[in-house]
């Protein structure tokens, strides 16, 4: 049962780095990718659907992406939600696919997405945190009710603190990744 739950603190905690990877693939970098678009959701026959269900995405250049709708009535509908996603992109429509410019960034703007990553991994290493406490609180009680010896708790409590340093250092390492990646120019 105790060791169980050191394992399953570890999978909680990977969960969180996994979800911070996801996060930063819809940071916008210099570079055009197809994951910024994934969060876009178009008006289609009067549902709102993800754009990456109703088109395909590809990045001919690396300042450009091509929308490719597998039904080309949508095209408008896709054009406008793009248009109107808080990405600031200017797509352009010329009957058969969706050119989407990616003008380069700023160094204000570098600069505001890197904050923005910082915050994000902060949010991270915060839930991170936060399940190595629940799992060492379960200890404690599970010692104060004598199911688990003092030496059996500080043994836990070590393996619940080396997941946790592990998985802040990947923290750690995405953050690095995608800032040097957002300030190359």
């Amino acid at each position: 049962m105790t060791t169980h739950s050191v394992k399953e603190a570890s999978e909680r905690m990977q969960k969180t780095v996994a979800a911070l990877a996801h996060e930063f693939s819809g940071v916008r970098t210099g570079r055009a990718s197809g994951a910024i678009l994934e969060r876009v959701m178009v008006e289609y026959y009067g549902t709102s659907t993800p754009l990456l269900q109703i088109a395909s995405v590809s990045a001919p250049e690396p300042q450009m992406l091509v929308v490719s709708p597998y039904d080309r009535s949508a095209m408008g509908a896709i054009e406008k939600a793009i248009r109107s996603s808080d990405l600031g992109l200017n797509p352009s429509n010329d009957g058969t696919v969706i050119r989407v410019p990616f003008p380069p960034l700023t160094e204000e703007r570098r600069r505001d997405l890197v904050k923005l990553c910082r915050h994000y991994a902060e949010e991270s290493r915060v839930a991170i945190r936060n399940i190595r406490r629940d799992t060492n609180d379960f200890f404690k009680s599970q010692e104060k009710q004598h199911e688990i010896s003092q030496d059996e708790l500080h043994r836990l409590e070590t393996e619940v603190q080396k997941a946790t340093d592990g998985h802040i250092a990947e923290v750690d390492e995405l953050l690095k990744h995608k800032e040097a990646e957002i300030m190359e120019v």
